[in-house]
C-alpha cells in the first residue's frame, strides 16, 4: 500500500518541494523508519506521529511502515512534515480515500494529536502556489501567515482528528480569509518622533539624507551628545514599506521563526540593534541550520550598531561584504543559501575611548596612541563603504532649555517620500529602488556633472586622494542631495555637500 503527499522545506528563504512517500507492506516484522535525509527533528517525528496515530485508535504499526521524503539527496530540517507523515500512512492504508495532489500539508503533532505552529510558512505556501497547488493544510496558528499570499487557499486546523475528518468529508470546512489589507502598510505610527530632538541641525540633515536614498550613516559624537536618539527616530522619517519589501521581510522572519504565532505581514520598517558583543555568526547569521542572522532581520529597514567601536573588528570587517552586494552566502556542511540583507547601516560612535575627544564640558582623557588604536577597528575598506559621517555636538543645559521642539518626523518623511518618488520613477526599469543602490553603470549614467561640478570634484579627488570606491559613494549621495533639492542636474553645491558628510580618512 503506498501513498504520496506534497509538502515543503527552506532553502534560505525560498520553499522547496518535497514528495512524502509512504509504504505500508503487508508483510514483515513491525517497524517504522523515515529515510530521505532527514535532521534530528524529522527522525523524531516517528515517535510523535506513532503516539499522535495511537492515540485516535489508528494503530497500522504493526507492518512495516517506511516513510520516504524525496528527493532523498536534499538535507531537510523541521518538525512541519509530522502532519504529512500521518497523513501519508493514513492515506497508504485506506482511511483517507480523497485526491490530496492539490493539497500542501504541514505542521507538527503533538503526542495527542493536536497542531502547533511551524516556521517559515510564508515561503513554503509561496512555492506550492508557484506550482499550482492551491489548497494548504496546516495549523490554526499558521493560517493569518499563510494567507498572506492571496492566490492560495488556507484550511488552519487544532487536531489531526479534523484534518482526517476533512479529507474523509466529514467536516466541511471553508478557507481563511485574510482581512489585512496592503494598503494599512502606509497606516504605519512610530512612539519616537524628530520633534524630540531639539538643535543638532547637522546631524538631523545628515539623517534626512541618508533616509532619501537609504545611504550607510555613521555619528561620532560625546557620551550623551543624542546618537542614539537619532538613530532610534530614523524608521519615523522612512516612507512605508512596499508589499514587495514587506513580503520579503516577513519571509526572513518567518524563516527564523519570529512570527509564527503571530502571522501578521510586517509593516514596520525593521530596525535591528544587536549588542556589541554579538558574534559573528549572530550579525551574519549561520549555526547548524544556516538560519538569517541580524543583516538579514535588518533588510528593508535599519541595522543599527550603538558604540560601533565597541564591536570586535572581526564583526565590522564581515560587514563589508553584505553593505556592498546586498545579499549574504552561507556556507555550512551540506548546505549553502543565500539571504537577502538590504539594510541601511547606522552607527554611533565615540571619538575616542572615554568618549570626551573634542568636548567643550569635560576633558579627554585618553593618550594619542589609545585613541590610534581605538580608531583603527574601523578599517579603511571598512570606512569605505560609509556614505555619510556626521559630528554630534553635546548641547549645553541652557540651549537644551531654549532651543525649540524640532521638526516631526511627518513633514520630514513627505521629503523624503518626495525623493524616494524620484528614485522610483528614475529606476522603474533597472530593478532597485535607491540611489545607493546603483552600480558604476548606473552612476555613469545618472550622476552627470556639469562643468562647474566636475572641476569641484576633481579638485576634490587630487588633495584628499580619495579612493574610486569613496568617489563613487560621493556621487550617489550627491544624487540624493539633488533629488531632494528637486534638482535634475548635480551642481557644485550638490558635490560639495556630499563631500563635507563623506569626509576624508583623516577626519576620523
Amino acid at each position: 500500500m503506498f501513498a504520496k503527499i506534497n509538502s515543503s522545506y527552506l532553502y534560505g528563504i525560498s520553499g522547496v518541494g518535497v514528495e512524502v512517500e509512504c509504504d505500508v507492506s503487508s508483510y514483515g516484522l513491525p517497524s517504522f523508519s523515515i529515510v530521505g535525509l532527514g535532521d534530528s527533528a524529522i527522525k523524531e517525528s516517528k515517535d510523535r506521529v506513532k503516539s499522535a496515530l495511537k492515540n485516535l485508535d489508528y494503530n497500522y504499526f504493526t507492518h512495516p511502515v517506511t516513510i520516504n521524503l524525496a528527493p532523498a539527496d536534499m538535507k531537510k530540517d523541521g518538525s512541519h512534515f509530522d502532519l504529512p507523515i500521518a497523513i501519508s500512512i493514513l492515506k497508504a492504508v485506506g482511511i483517507i480515500e480523497n485526491n490530496t495532489d492539490d493539497c500542501l500539508i504541514i505542521g507538527e503533532l503533538s503526542l495527542d494529536g493536536k497542531l502547533r505552529s511551524v516556521s517559515g510558512v510564508l515561503s513554503m505556501v509561496e512555492y506550492a502556489t508557484s506550482c499550482n497547488i492551491k489548497r494548504i493544510i496546516l495549523p490554526e496558528g499558521n493560517m493569518q501567515e499563510a494567507s498572506l499570499i492571496p492566490e492560495a487557499e488556507v484550511y488552519g486546523f487544532n487536531e489531526l482528528s479534523d484534518v482526517i475528518g476533512f479529507f474523509r468529508g466529514d467536516i466541511k470546512k471553508e478557507p481563511y480569509i485574510n482581512n489585512e489589507e496592503s494598503s494599512e502598510l502606509s497606516n504605519v505610527f512610530y512612539d519616537a518622533d524628530f520633534k524630540d530632538v531639539r538643535g543638532q541641525f547637522q546631524a538631523r540633515r545628515a539623517a534626512e539624507i541618508s533616509a532619501s536614498g537609504m545611504h550607510n550613516f555613521i555619528m561620532i559624537g560625546s557620551p550623551g551628545s543624542g546618537k542614539t536618539m537619532i538613530a532610534r527616530r530614523m524608521p519615523s522619517i522612512l516612507p512605508p514599506m512596499t508589499l514587495q519589501e514587506s513580503l520579503e521581510s516577513t519571509k526572513i522572519h518567518s524563516v527564523a521563526g519570529l512570527i509564527k504565532d503571530s502571522g501578521s505581514l510586517i509593516k514596520k520598517r525593521p530596525f535591528i540593534s544587536p549588542h556589541h558583543t554579538s558574534s559573528n555568526i549572530a550579525i551574519i547569521g549561520g549555526g547548524s541550520k544556516a538560519s538569517p542572522g541580524n543583516v538579514s532581520l535588518a533588510s528593508g529597514g535599519i541595522l543599527f550598531l550603538d558604540e560601533m567601536l565597541e564591536f570586535s573588528r572581526s564583526v565590522l570587517e564581515v560587514l563589508r561584504q553584505p553593505m556592498e552586494d546586498r545579499f549574504v552566502t552561507i556556507a555550512r556542511a551540506g548546505r549553502t543559501v543565500t539571504y537577502p540583507a538590504k539594510f541601511m547601516l547606522i552607527g554611533a560612535m565615540n571619538p575616542c575611548p572615554c568618549g570626551y575627544l573634542g568636548d567643550n564640558r569635560k576633558q579627554c582623557t585618553c593618550t594619542q596612541n589609545m585613541i590610534e588604536r581605538y580608531r583603527a577597528k574601523l578599517s579603511g575598506p571598512m570606512l569605505d563603504r560609509i556614505d555619510l559621517i556626521s559630528r554630534v555636538e553635546a548641547v549645553e543645559y541652557k540651549d537644551l532649555m531654549d532651543i525649540k521642539e524640532g521638526e516631526a518626523s511627518d513633514i520630514i518623511r513627505q521629503r523624503v517620500m518626495q525623493a524616494h518618488e524620484i528614485q522610483a520613477h528614475r529606476f522603474k526599469n533597472e530593478n532597485i529602488l535607491y540611489n545607493s543602490e546603483m552600480n558604476e553603470s548606473m552612476v555613469r549614467k545618472y550622476c552627470l556633472l556639469d562643468d562647474d561640478a566636475q572641476k569641484t570634484m576633481e579638485i576634490v579627488m587630487n588633495k584628499y586622494n580619495i579612493s574610486a570606491r569613496s568617489y563613487s559613494k560621493i556621487l550617489k549621495t550627491s544624487r540624493t542631495i539633488a533629488d531632494m533639492a528637486l534638482s535634475n542636474n548635480i551642481t557644485k553645491s550638490h558635490i560639495l555637500e556630499a563631500f563635507q558628510m563623506k569626509l576624508p580618512d583623516s577626519a576620523i
